[in-house]
């Protein structure tokens, strides 16, 4: 509380950037119309409803899963959803925490199973099972709130989760596919220190991965905890049987810098929620969002990072602690082994390396010891692209859209809080009187208690986003119901052209006398002023 207290003198300047307003706030009365998906197979409201407890959602070919408590439901989003959503269902007696497509006719499903993690392969489609249950350990976790991540590359599933019934023993670990199984190091603070896994996806010849932990760098009074990317080569077969045996040789990390810049940087550190690579302005950018603890100042942020600056980082210094009583410094290069170690067998400093089976044991060594890097990815442009801290709820779940517009040529990003609105901002990379950064479109609070509330308790924190583009929707998430928002409320603008105009909106057009969603693939001129929103000359409404 004292560091909070020296700090915040800092930031009362004018400096400090204030809270960004919206274009437009949707009315309650409008998102309430908003059709709902409950889990309710009767289309009777006084049926008594079931406890669904919604983990997860995604989109594949045209349908929506969604993970639950003993049921995987499937939506078929080219069905009308005007007043329902409507489902058919698969029996899972499971708390469902992976849902992903492992080829063109797989799903694979791991759940809870009470404590007991299991996995399926079900035929997408019908959602049969096929084949025997597989063990879950490593690839699902224990608690069904418990944070995971999965993935499917070349064949081989990478998860990140929690593999003992404890809780202690935190992995990230490659298994199912013809490469090696690897895994971290067990109960190594170095490797993984409490983390709570968010995100990864595949990039080049590499598996990244998002979570945040408890800071080894920083050890004092109190635990700090820092949000981190990592990778693993997708080639990596493991080390010697003397080194890293059945263990990653390639695993790296490095901190992420999300924060304002003053006299004393303020930082944003729980990391929430990442996107997958999205491209704007020809490059490859992650979005991600971040709050500040509980017990501080309230505050959340989306920051941008380029890949290109990821990389910068995991080719920089490494970082080190003598030994137990001193602070960490960045490794001097004349240190560090020769093939540098981390990179990725056949390529880069490994190019005379056919295998990281093969690797000097000092290279090894090395990176057993040395898995973090010194230098911290830096955000885009050096400052958050959306900020909040004068409100109390935090922001904890992001999409984004980077084809919006007509032209497809906008980024649009959706934000859930854990109070169920959902903040709509456009993003650009180019500085710019109009933009700078970020234009914050619209706000709504989309969760119903009508629809959502169950026995009685209101459950507003959002458990997940999933666009569907093809139909103008964006599938929100919530313990005890989905609502589907659609992604322009064009039709509030109605003939007044003006208002249209003026919502600076990608997803809403001009059109024949009236404002209309913008759809994918949409056929004609749809009139717009998205960098300036300029109305003159228009009648008032």
């Amino acid at each position: 509380m004292l560091l909070l207290l020296f700090i915040l003198p800092h930031f009362t300047r004018a400096n400090f950037p204030e809270d960004p307003q919206p274009i437009n706030i949707v009315p309650d009365d409008v998102t309430q119309m908003y059709s709902a998906f409950v889990g309710q197979e009767s289309a009777d409201s006084s049926a008594e409803r079931q406890d669904v407890s919604i983990k997860l959602l995604t989109v594949m070919d045209k349908t929506l899963y969604v993970g639950a408590r003993d049921n995987i439901y499937a939506i078929d989003l080219d069905s009308p959803h005007t007043e329902g959503v409507y489902f058919s269902k698969e029996k899972c007696h499971n708390y469902i925490k992976i849902l992903l497509k492992r080829n063109d006719d797989t799903l694979f499903v791991c759940g809870t199973h009470a404590y007991n993690p299991t996995c399926r392969n079900y035929k997408i489609g019908t959602l049969e099972q096929e084949g025997d249950d597989i063990k879950g350990q490593g690839r699902c976790p224990y608690h069904p709130d418990a944070d995971n991540f999965a993935l499917f590359s070349g064949g081989n599933l990478y998860t990140g989760t929690i593999s003992d019934f404890t809780g202690i023993d935190a992995v990230i670990y490659r298994s199912l596919g013809d490469s090696p199984f690897l895994r971290t190091a067990k109960q190594n603070s170095k490797w993984l220190k409490e983390p709570h896994f968010v995100h990864a996806f595949e990039h080049s010849d590499y598996v990244y991965f998002f979570f945040r932990e408890i800071s080894v760098e920083y050890h004092g009074v109190e635990t700090v905890i820092l949000p981190r990317v990592g990778r693993v080569c997708k080639n990596d077969k493991g080390g010697t049987m003397a080194v890293l045996d059945k263990q990653w040789t390639s695993f790296v990390k490095a901190r992420l810098d999300c924060s304002i810049r003053g006299d004393s940087h303020f930082y944003f550190n729980l990391l929430q929620s990442v996107t997958d690579i999205i491209v704007i302005d020809g490059m490859d950018i992650v979005l991600a969002v971040f709050t500040t603890p509980k017990n501080s100042i309230p505050g959340s942020a989306v920051c941008a990072y380029k890949m290109e600056d990821i990389e910068k980082a995991f080719a920089g210094k490494f970082k080190e602690q003598k030994s137990s009583h001193s602070i960490w410094t960045a490794v001097p290069d004349g240190e560090v082994p020769m093939p540098r170690p981390g990179g990725c067998a056949g390529s880069g400093p490994l190019e005379g390396y056919a295998s990281s089976n093969v690797l000097p044991d000092d290279t090894l060594n090395f990176i057993s010891k040395h898995s973090l890097m010194h230098e911290s990815v830096t955000t885009l442009n050096h400052k958050p692209w959306f900020q909040q801290t004068t409100i109390r709820e935090h922001l904890i779940k992001i999409t984004a859209d980077s084809t919006a517009g007509p032209a497809k040529d906008y980024t649009v990003v959706f934000i859930g809080s854990e109070t169920g609105k959902i903040t709509k901002f456009l993003a650009r990379t180019e500085k710019s009187e109009t933009l700078d950064g970020s234009l914050f479109l619209e706000q709504m609070n989309v969760y119903n208690p009508d629809k959502c509330d169950y026995e009685g308790k209101s459950d507003r924190r959002i458990v997940d986003l999933q666009l569907d583009k093809e139909h103008g929707a964006l599938f929100v998430a919530f313990s005890h119901c989905i609502i589907r928002v659609p992604l322009g409320n064009c039709q509030r603008y109605g003939t007044c052209k003006k208002s249209c105009i003026a919502s600076r909106d990608p997803y809403c057009g001009w059109f024949d006398g009236s404002c209309v969603q913008v759809l994918p693939n949409a056929e004609g001129e749809f009139e717009q002023d998205i960098k300036h929103g300029n109305t003159d000359g228009m009648d008032d409404c």
